[in-house]
């Protein structure tokens, strides 16, 4: 799953798509560059986040964090595309620079997504759900306890 689209690209940054994507002789807007640059986001986004994310919570993210990371992922795809035309300016380096260290501080624990469903992911133990542990949160797993009240009564 693309965290990103071709609509959005165009959507948040009409003009600047065409410029930086313009074919050479044509200098007409070549689509083809932006999804392949799109793709390739999407492939950095996840892996800076996988240091904290694993694929099946970036499923399940919310519509907030789906569009923060929409964001991201147009800003890396744009720069992408400029950086291998020859096309880079500064305002899209910026952009790039800010996404990538957003991701970083994700990817770290100083911010985070947000999940639709219970908790934010781990393996679920215990008889517990697949993704019924919020991230970070710490789990103990054990045998039963062998001295119960139940089992010590008529001592």
């Amino acid at each position: 799953m693309a965290f990103a689209t071709l609509s959005d690209v165009l959507a948040r940054y009409p003009s600047e798509a065409t410029v930086l994507a313009a074919d050479e002789t044509t200098r007409v807007r070549d689509d083809s560059r932006i999804e392949a640059a799109l793709g390739d986001g999407t492939a950095e986004v996840r892996a800076i986040l996988s240091a904290r994310y694993t694929r099946d919570e970036l499923e399940r993210i919310d519509n907030d964090s789906r569009e923060v990371l929409r964001i991201y992922t147009i800003d890396i795809a744009l720069y992408r595309v400029a950086l291998s035309f020859g096309r880079s300016n500064e305002r899209v380096e910026k952009r790039y620079d800010v996404a990538i260290a957003r991701l970083q501080a994700i990817a770290k624990g100083t911010a985070a997504l947000t999940f639709d469903g219970p908790g934010g992911g781990g393996t679920g133990g215990a008889g517990e759900p697949a993704g019924a542990v919020s991230p970070n949160e710490a789990i103990v797993v054990a045998n039963e306890r062998v001295l119960t009240r139940d089992r010590l009564r008529g001592w």
